[in-house]
């Protein structure tokens, strides 16, 4: 018999010190013609930023390829540290920290093979962190079509999946933990 795996805990004071990843926003490499940010809040139940919560994105590259490039990711030879990317490989995955006022931002690379980013959200107070997907709308700025998730869900609720168009390739999406208007996560067992 194995033994049953090791439960969640809440989020600690810990996550300034143990999760900030170098550069953790600026996935794609730098200069890189196709970049697109997204960026929003992460709010509590009352509408209130949440100003220590940690969101984490994963999505495959524009070729639909979802392993990121060996060495991608830097270690400091001494401390066995992640010391950040690269600056020229795109590895897919992102970690960034809301700031004072609630808000995130990234840089990443249009994903290729689904419409759109993977993300878990690290909170206090949250005994589980939770899943979702930020939804980027095709060029007309429409939700993405035939999408087994978008379709199974009513409008009020699948646009809490969607970002918006908020300038040259800039996209916000917030992320309501809890409320009205909160987003759709997704449970995985």
């Amino acid at each position: 018999m194995s033994p049953a795996p090791t439960p969640s805990q809440t989020i600690g004071p810990f996550y300034g010190f143990a999760l900030p990843l170098p550069d953790g926003g600026d996935i794609a490499p730098a200069g890189h013609p196709d970049t697109i940010t997204v960026r929003g809040l992460v709010l509590d139940g009352a509408g209130d930023p949440v100003p220590d919560a940690v969101v984490e994105t994963w999505q495959p590259a524009p070729d639909g390829s979802r392993t990121g490039l060996p060495g991608s990711m830097r270690r400091d030879p001494v401390t066995g540290r992640n010391a950040g990317r690269n600056g020229v490989d795109f590895t897919g995955f992102g970690r960034v920290c809301t700031d004072a006022d609630g808000q995130w931002s990234l840089r990443t690379l249009p994903p290729g093979g689904v419409p759109y980013l993977s993300v878990v959200v690290f909170a206090r107070g949250l005994v589980h962190h939770l899943y979702t997907r930020v939804y980027l709308p095709d060029g007309r700025g429409a939700a993405p079509e035939g999408d087994p998730l978008l379709e199974s869900l009513d409008e009020q609720r699948r646009a809490t999946l969607i970002a918006t168009p908020a300038g040259h390739r800039t996209y916000r999406f917030d992320i309501r933990l809890q409320g009205e208007g909160e987003t759709v996560f997704l449970e995985f067992s």
